[in-house]
């Protein structure tokens, strides 16, 4: 099974105007997460997917693989479903998010060993909560799981609620999972979810992955214990110095 990574980067957001060119250490940000996604065995090959030509021509300047592709793209989804339906011979893409500079290779390996099951149409990661504070932490998308380790439902708030039970205590009567936000598709399935509508979930919590849910797609889950930390705003690079 070829594996495809994907790497979408853009320069116009807003809350951090190009933040695949800033500098981490000596490297810009999309570069360390291309290496990073490039140690991952399990892929056959990963290219950065840009709008923009600042971060295209920076991505070759380094040896590494660039599409240019729409600046009509509305998600990181959208582009690589572009990349993809370029790239036929891929049966599975990986989705990595480009404001992860220190995404570790195994948590990319994880998320391509969902694909070994033959009906896997979509998969992402989980990991266990286990603070109150990320746990009411609206900004951090908690999900619910099957008994097949599928997600059954994503939301910003505390699922499932503790009835009888004090909310500073929930952590100690129910496992709690926050979503970690790299995804896996079968390269078909890709293209199908880009043509879906926008559904009502999605709308109310903001989180695309519900309209695959919606539509009655499956997503597989991975478990892994390894922290994740997303650069979303300038004051990020303080902390990720600390984080690391």
């Amino acid at each position: 099974m070829k594996i495809l990574g994907i790497i979408p980067a853009r320069y116009a957001s807003t809350r951090f105007p190009g933040k695949p060119l800033v500098d981490i250490d000596g490297k810009t940000m999309i570069q360390r997460v291309y290496e990073q996604a490039k140690k991952c065995s399990t892929l056959a090959d990963v290219f950065v997917a840009t709008d923009d030509q600042r971060i295209y021509d920076h991505v070759l300047s380094f040896g590494g693989k660039v599409v240019m592709t729409s600046d009509q793209h509305p998600s990181g989804t959208d582009r690589c479903a572009e990349v993809a339906a370029q790239h036929p011979e891929y049966e599975v893409v990986i989705n990595i998010q480009g404001d992860e500079p220190y995404i570790d290779p195994e948590q990319i390996s994880k998320l391509t060993a969902c694909f070994a099951e033959p009906g896997t149409q979509l998969a992402t990661l989980i990991k266990q909560i286990d603070t109150t504070e990320e746990l009411y932490n609206f900004a951090t998308p908690k999900v619910i799981i099957n008994k097949n380790w599928e997600a059954i439902y994503f939301s910003r708030s505390p699922i499932p609620h503790v009835r009888g039970q004090e909310p500073q205590h929930w952590l100690y009567h129910n496992t709690y999972y926050k979503h970690i936000g790299i995804y896996g598709y079968k390269s078909d399935v890709l293209q199908q979810i880009t043509k879906l509508p926008v559904s009502s979930l999605e709308k109310a919590e903001s989180l695309e992955q519900l309209r695959w849910i919606e539509n009655g797609y499956r997503i597989k889950v991975a478990e892994t214990d390894l922290e994740t930390f997303a650069v979303d705003i300038p004051a990020d690079l303080d902390r990720l110095k600390k984080h690391r």
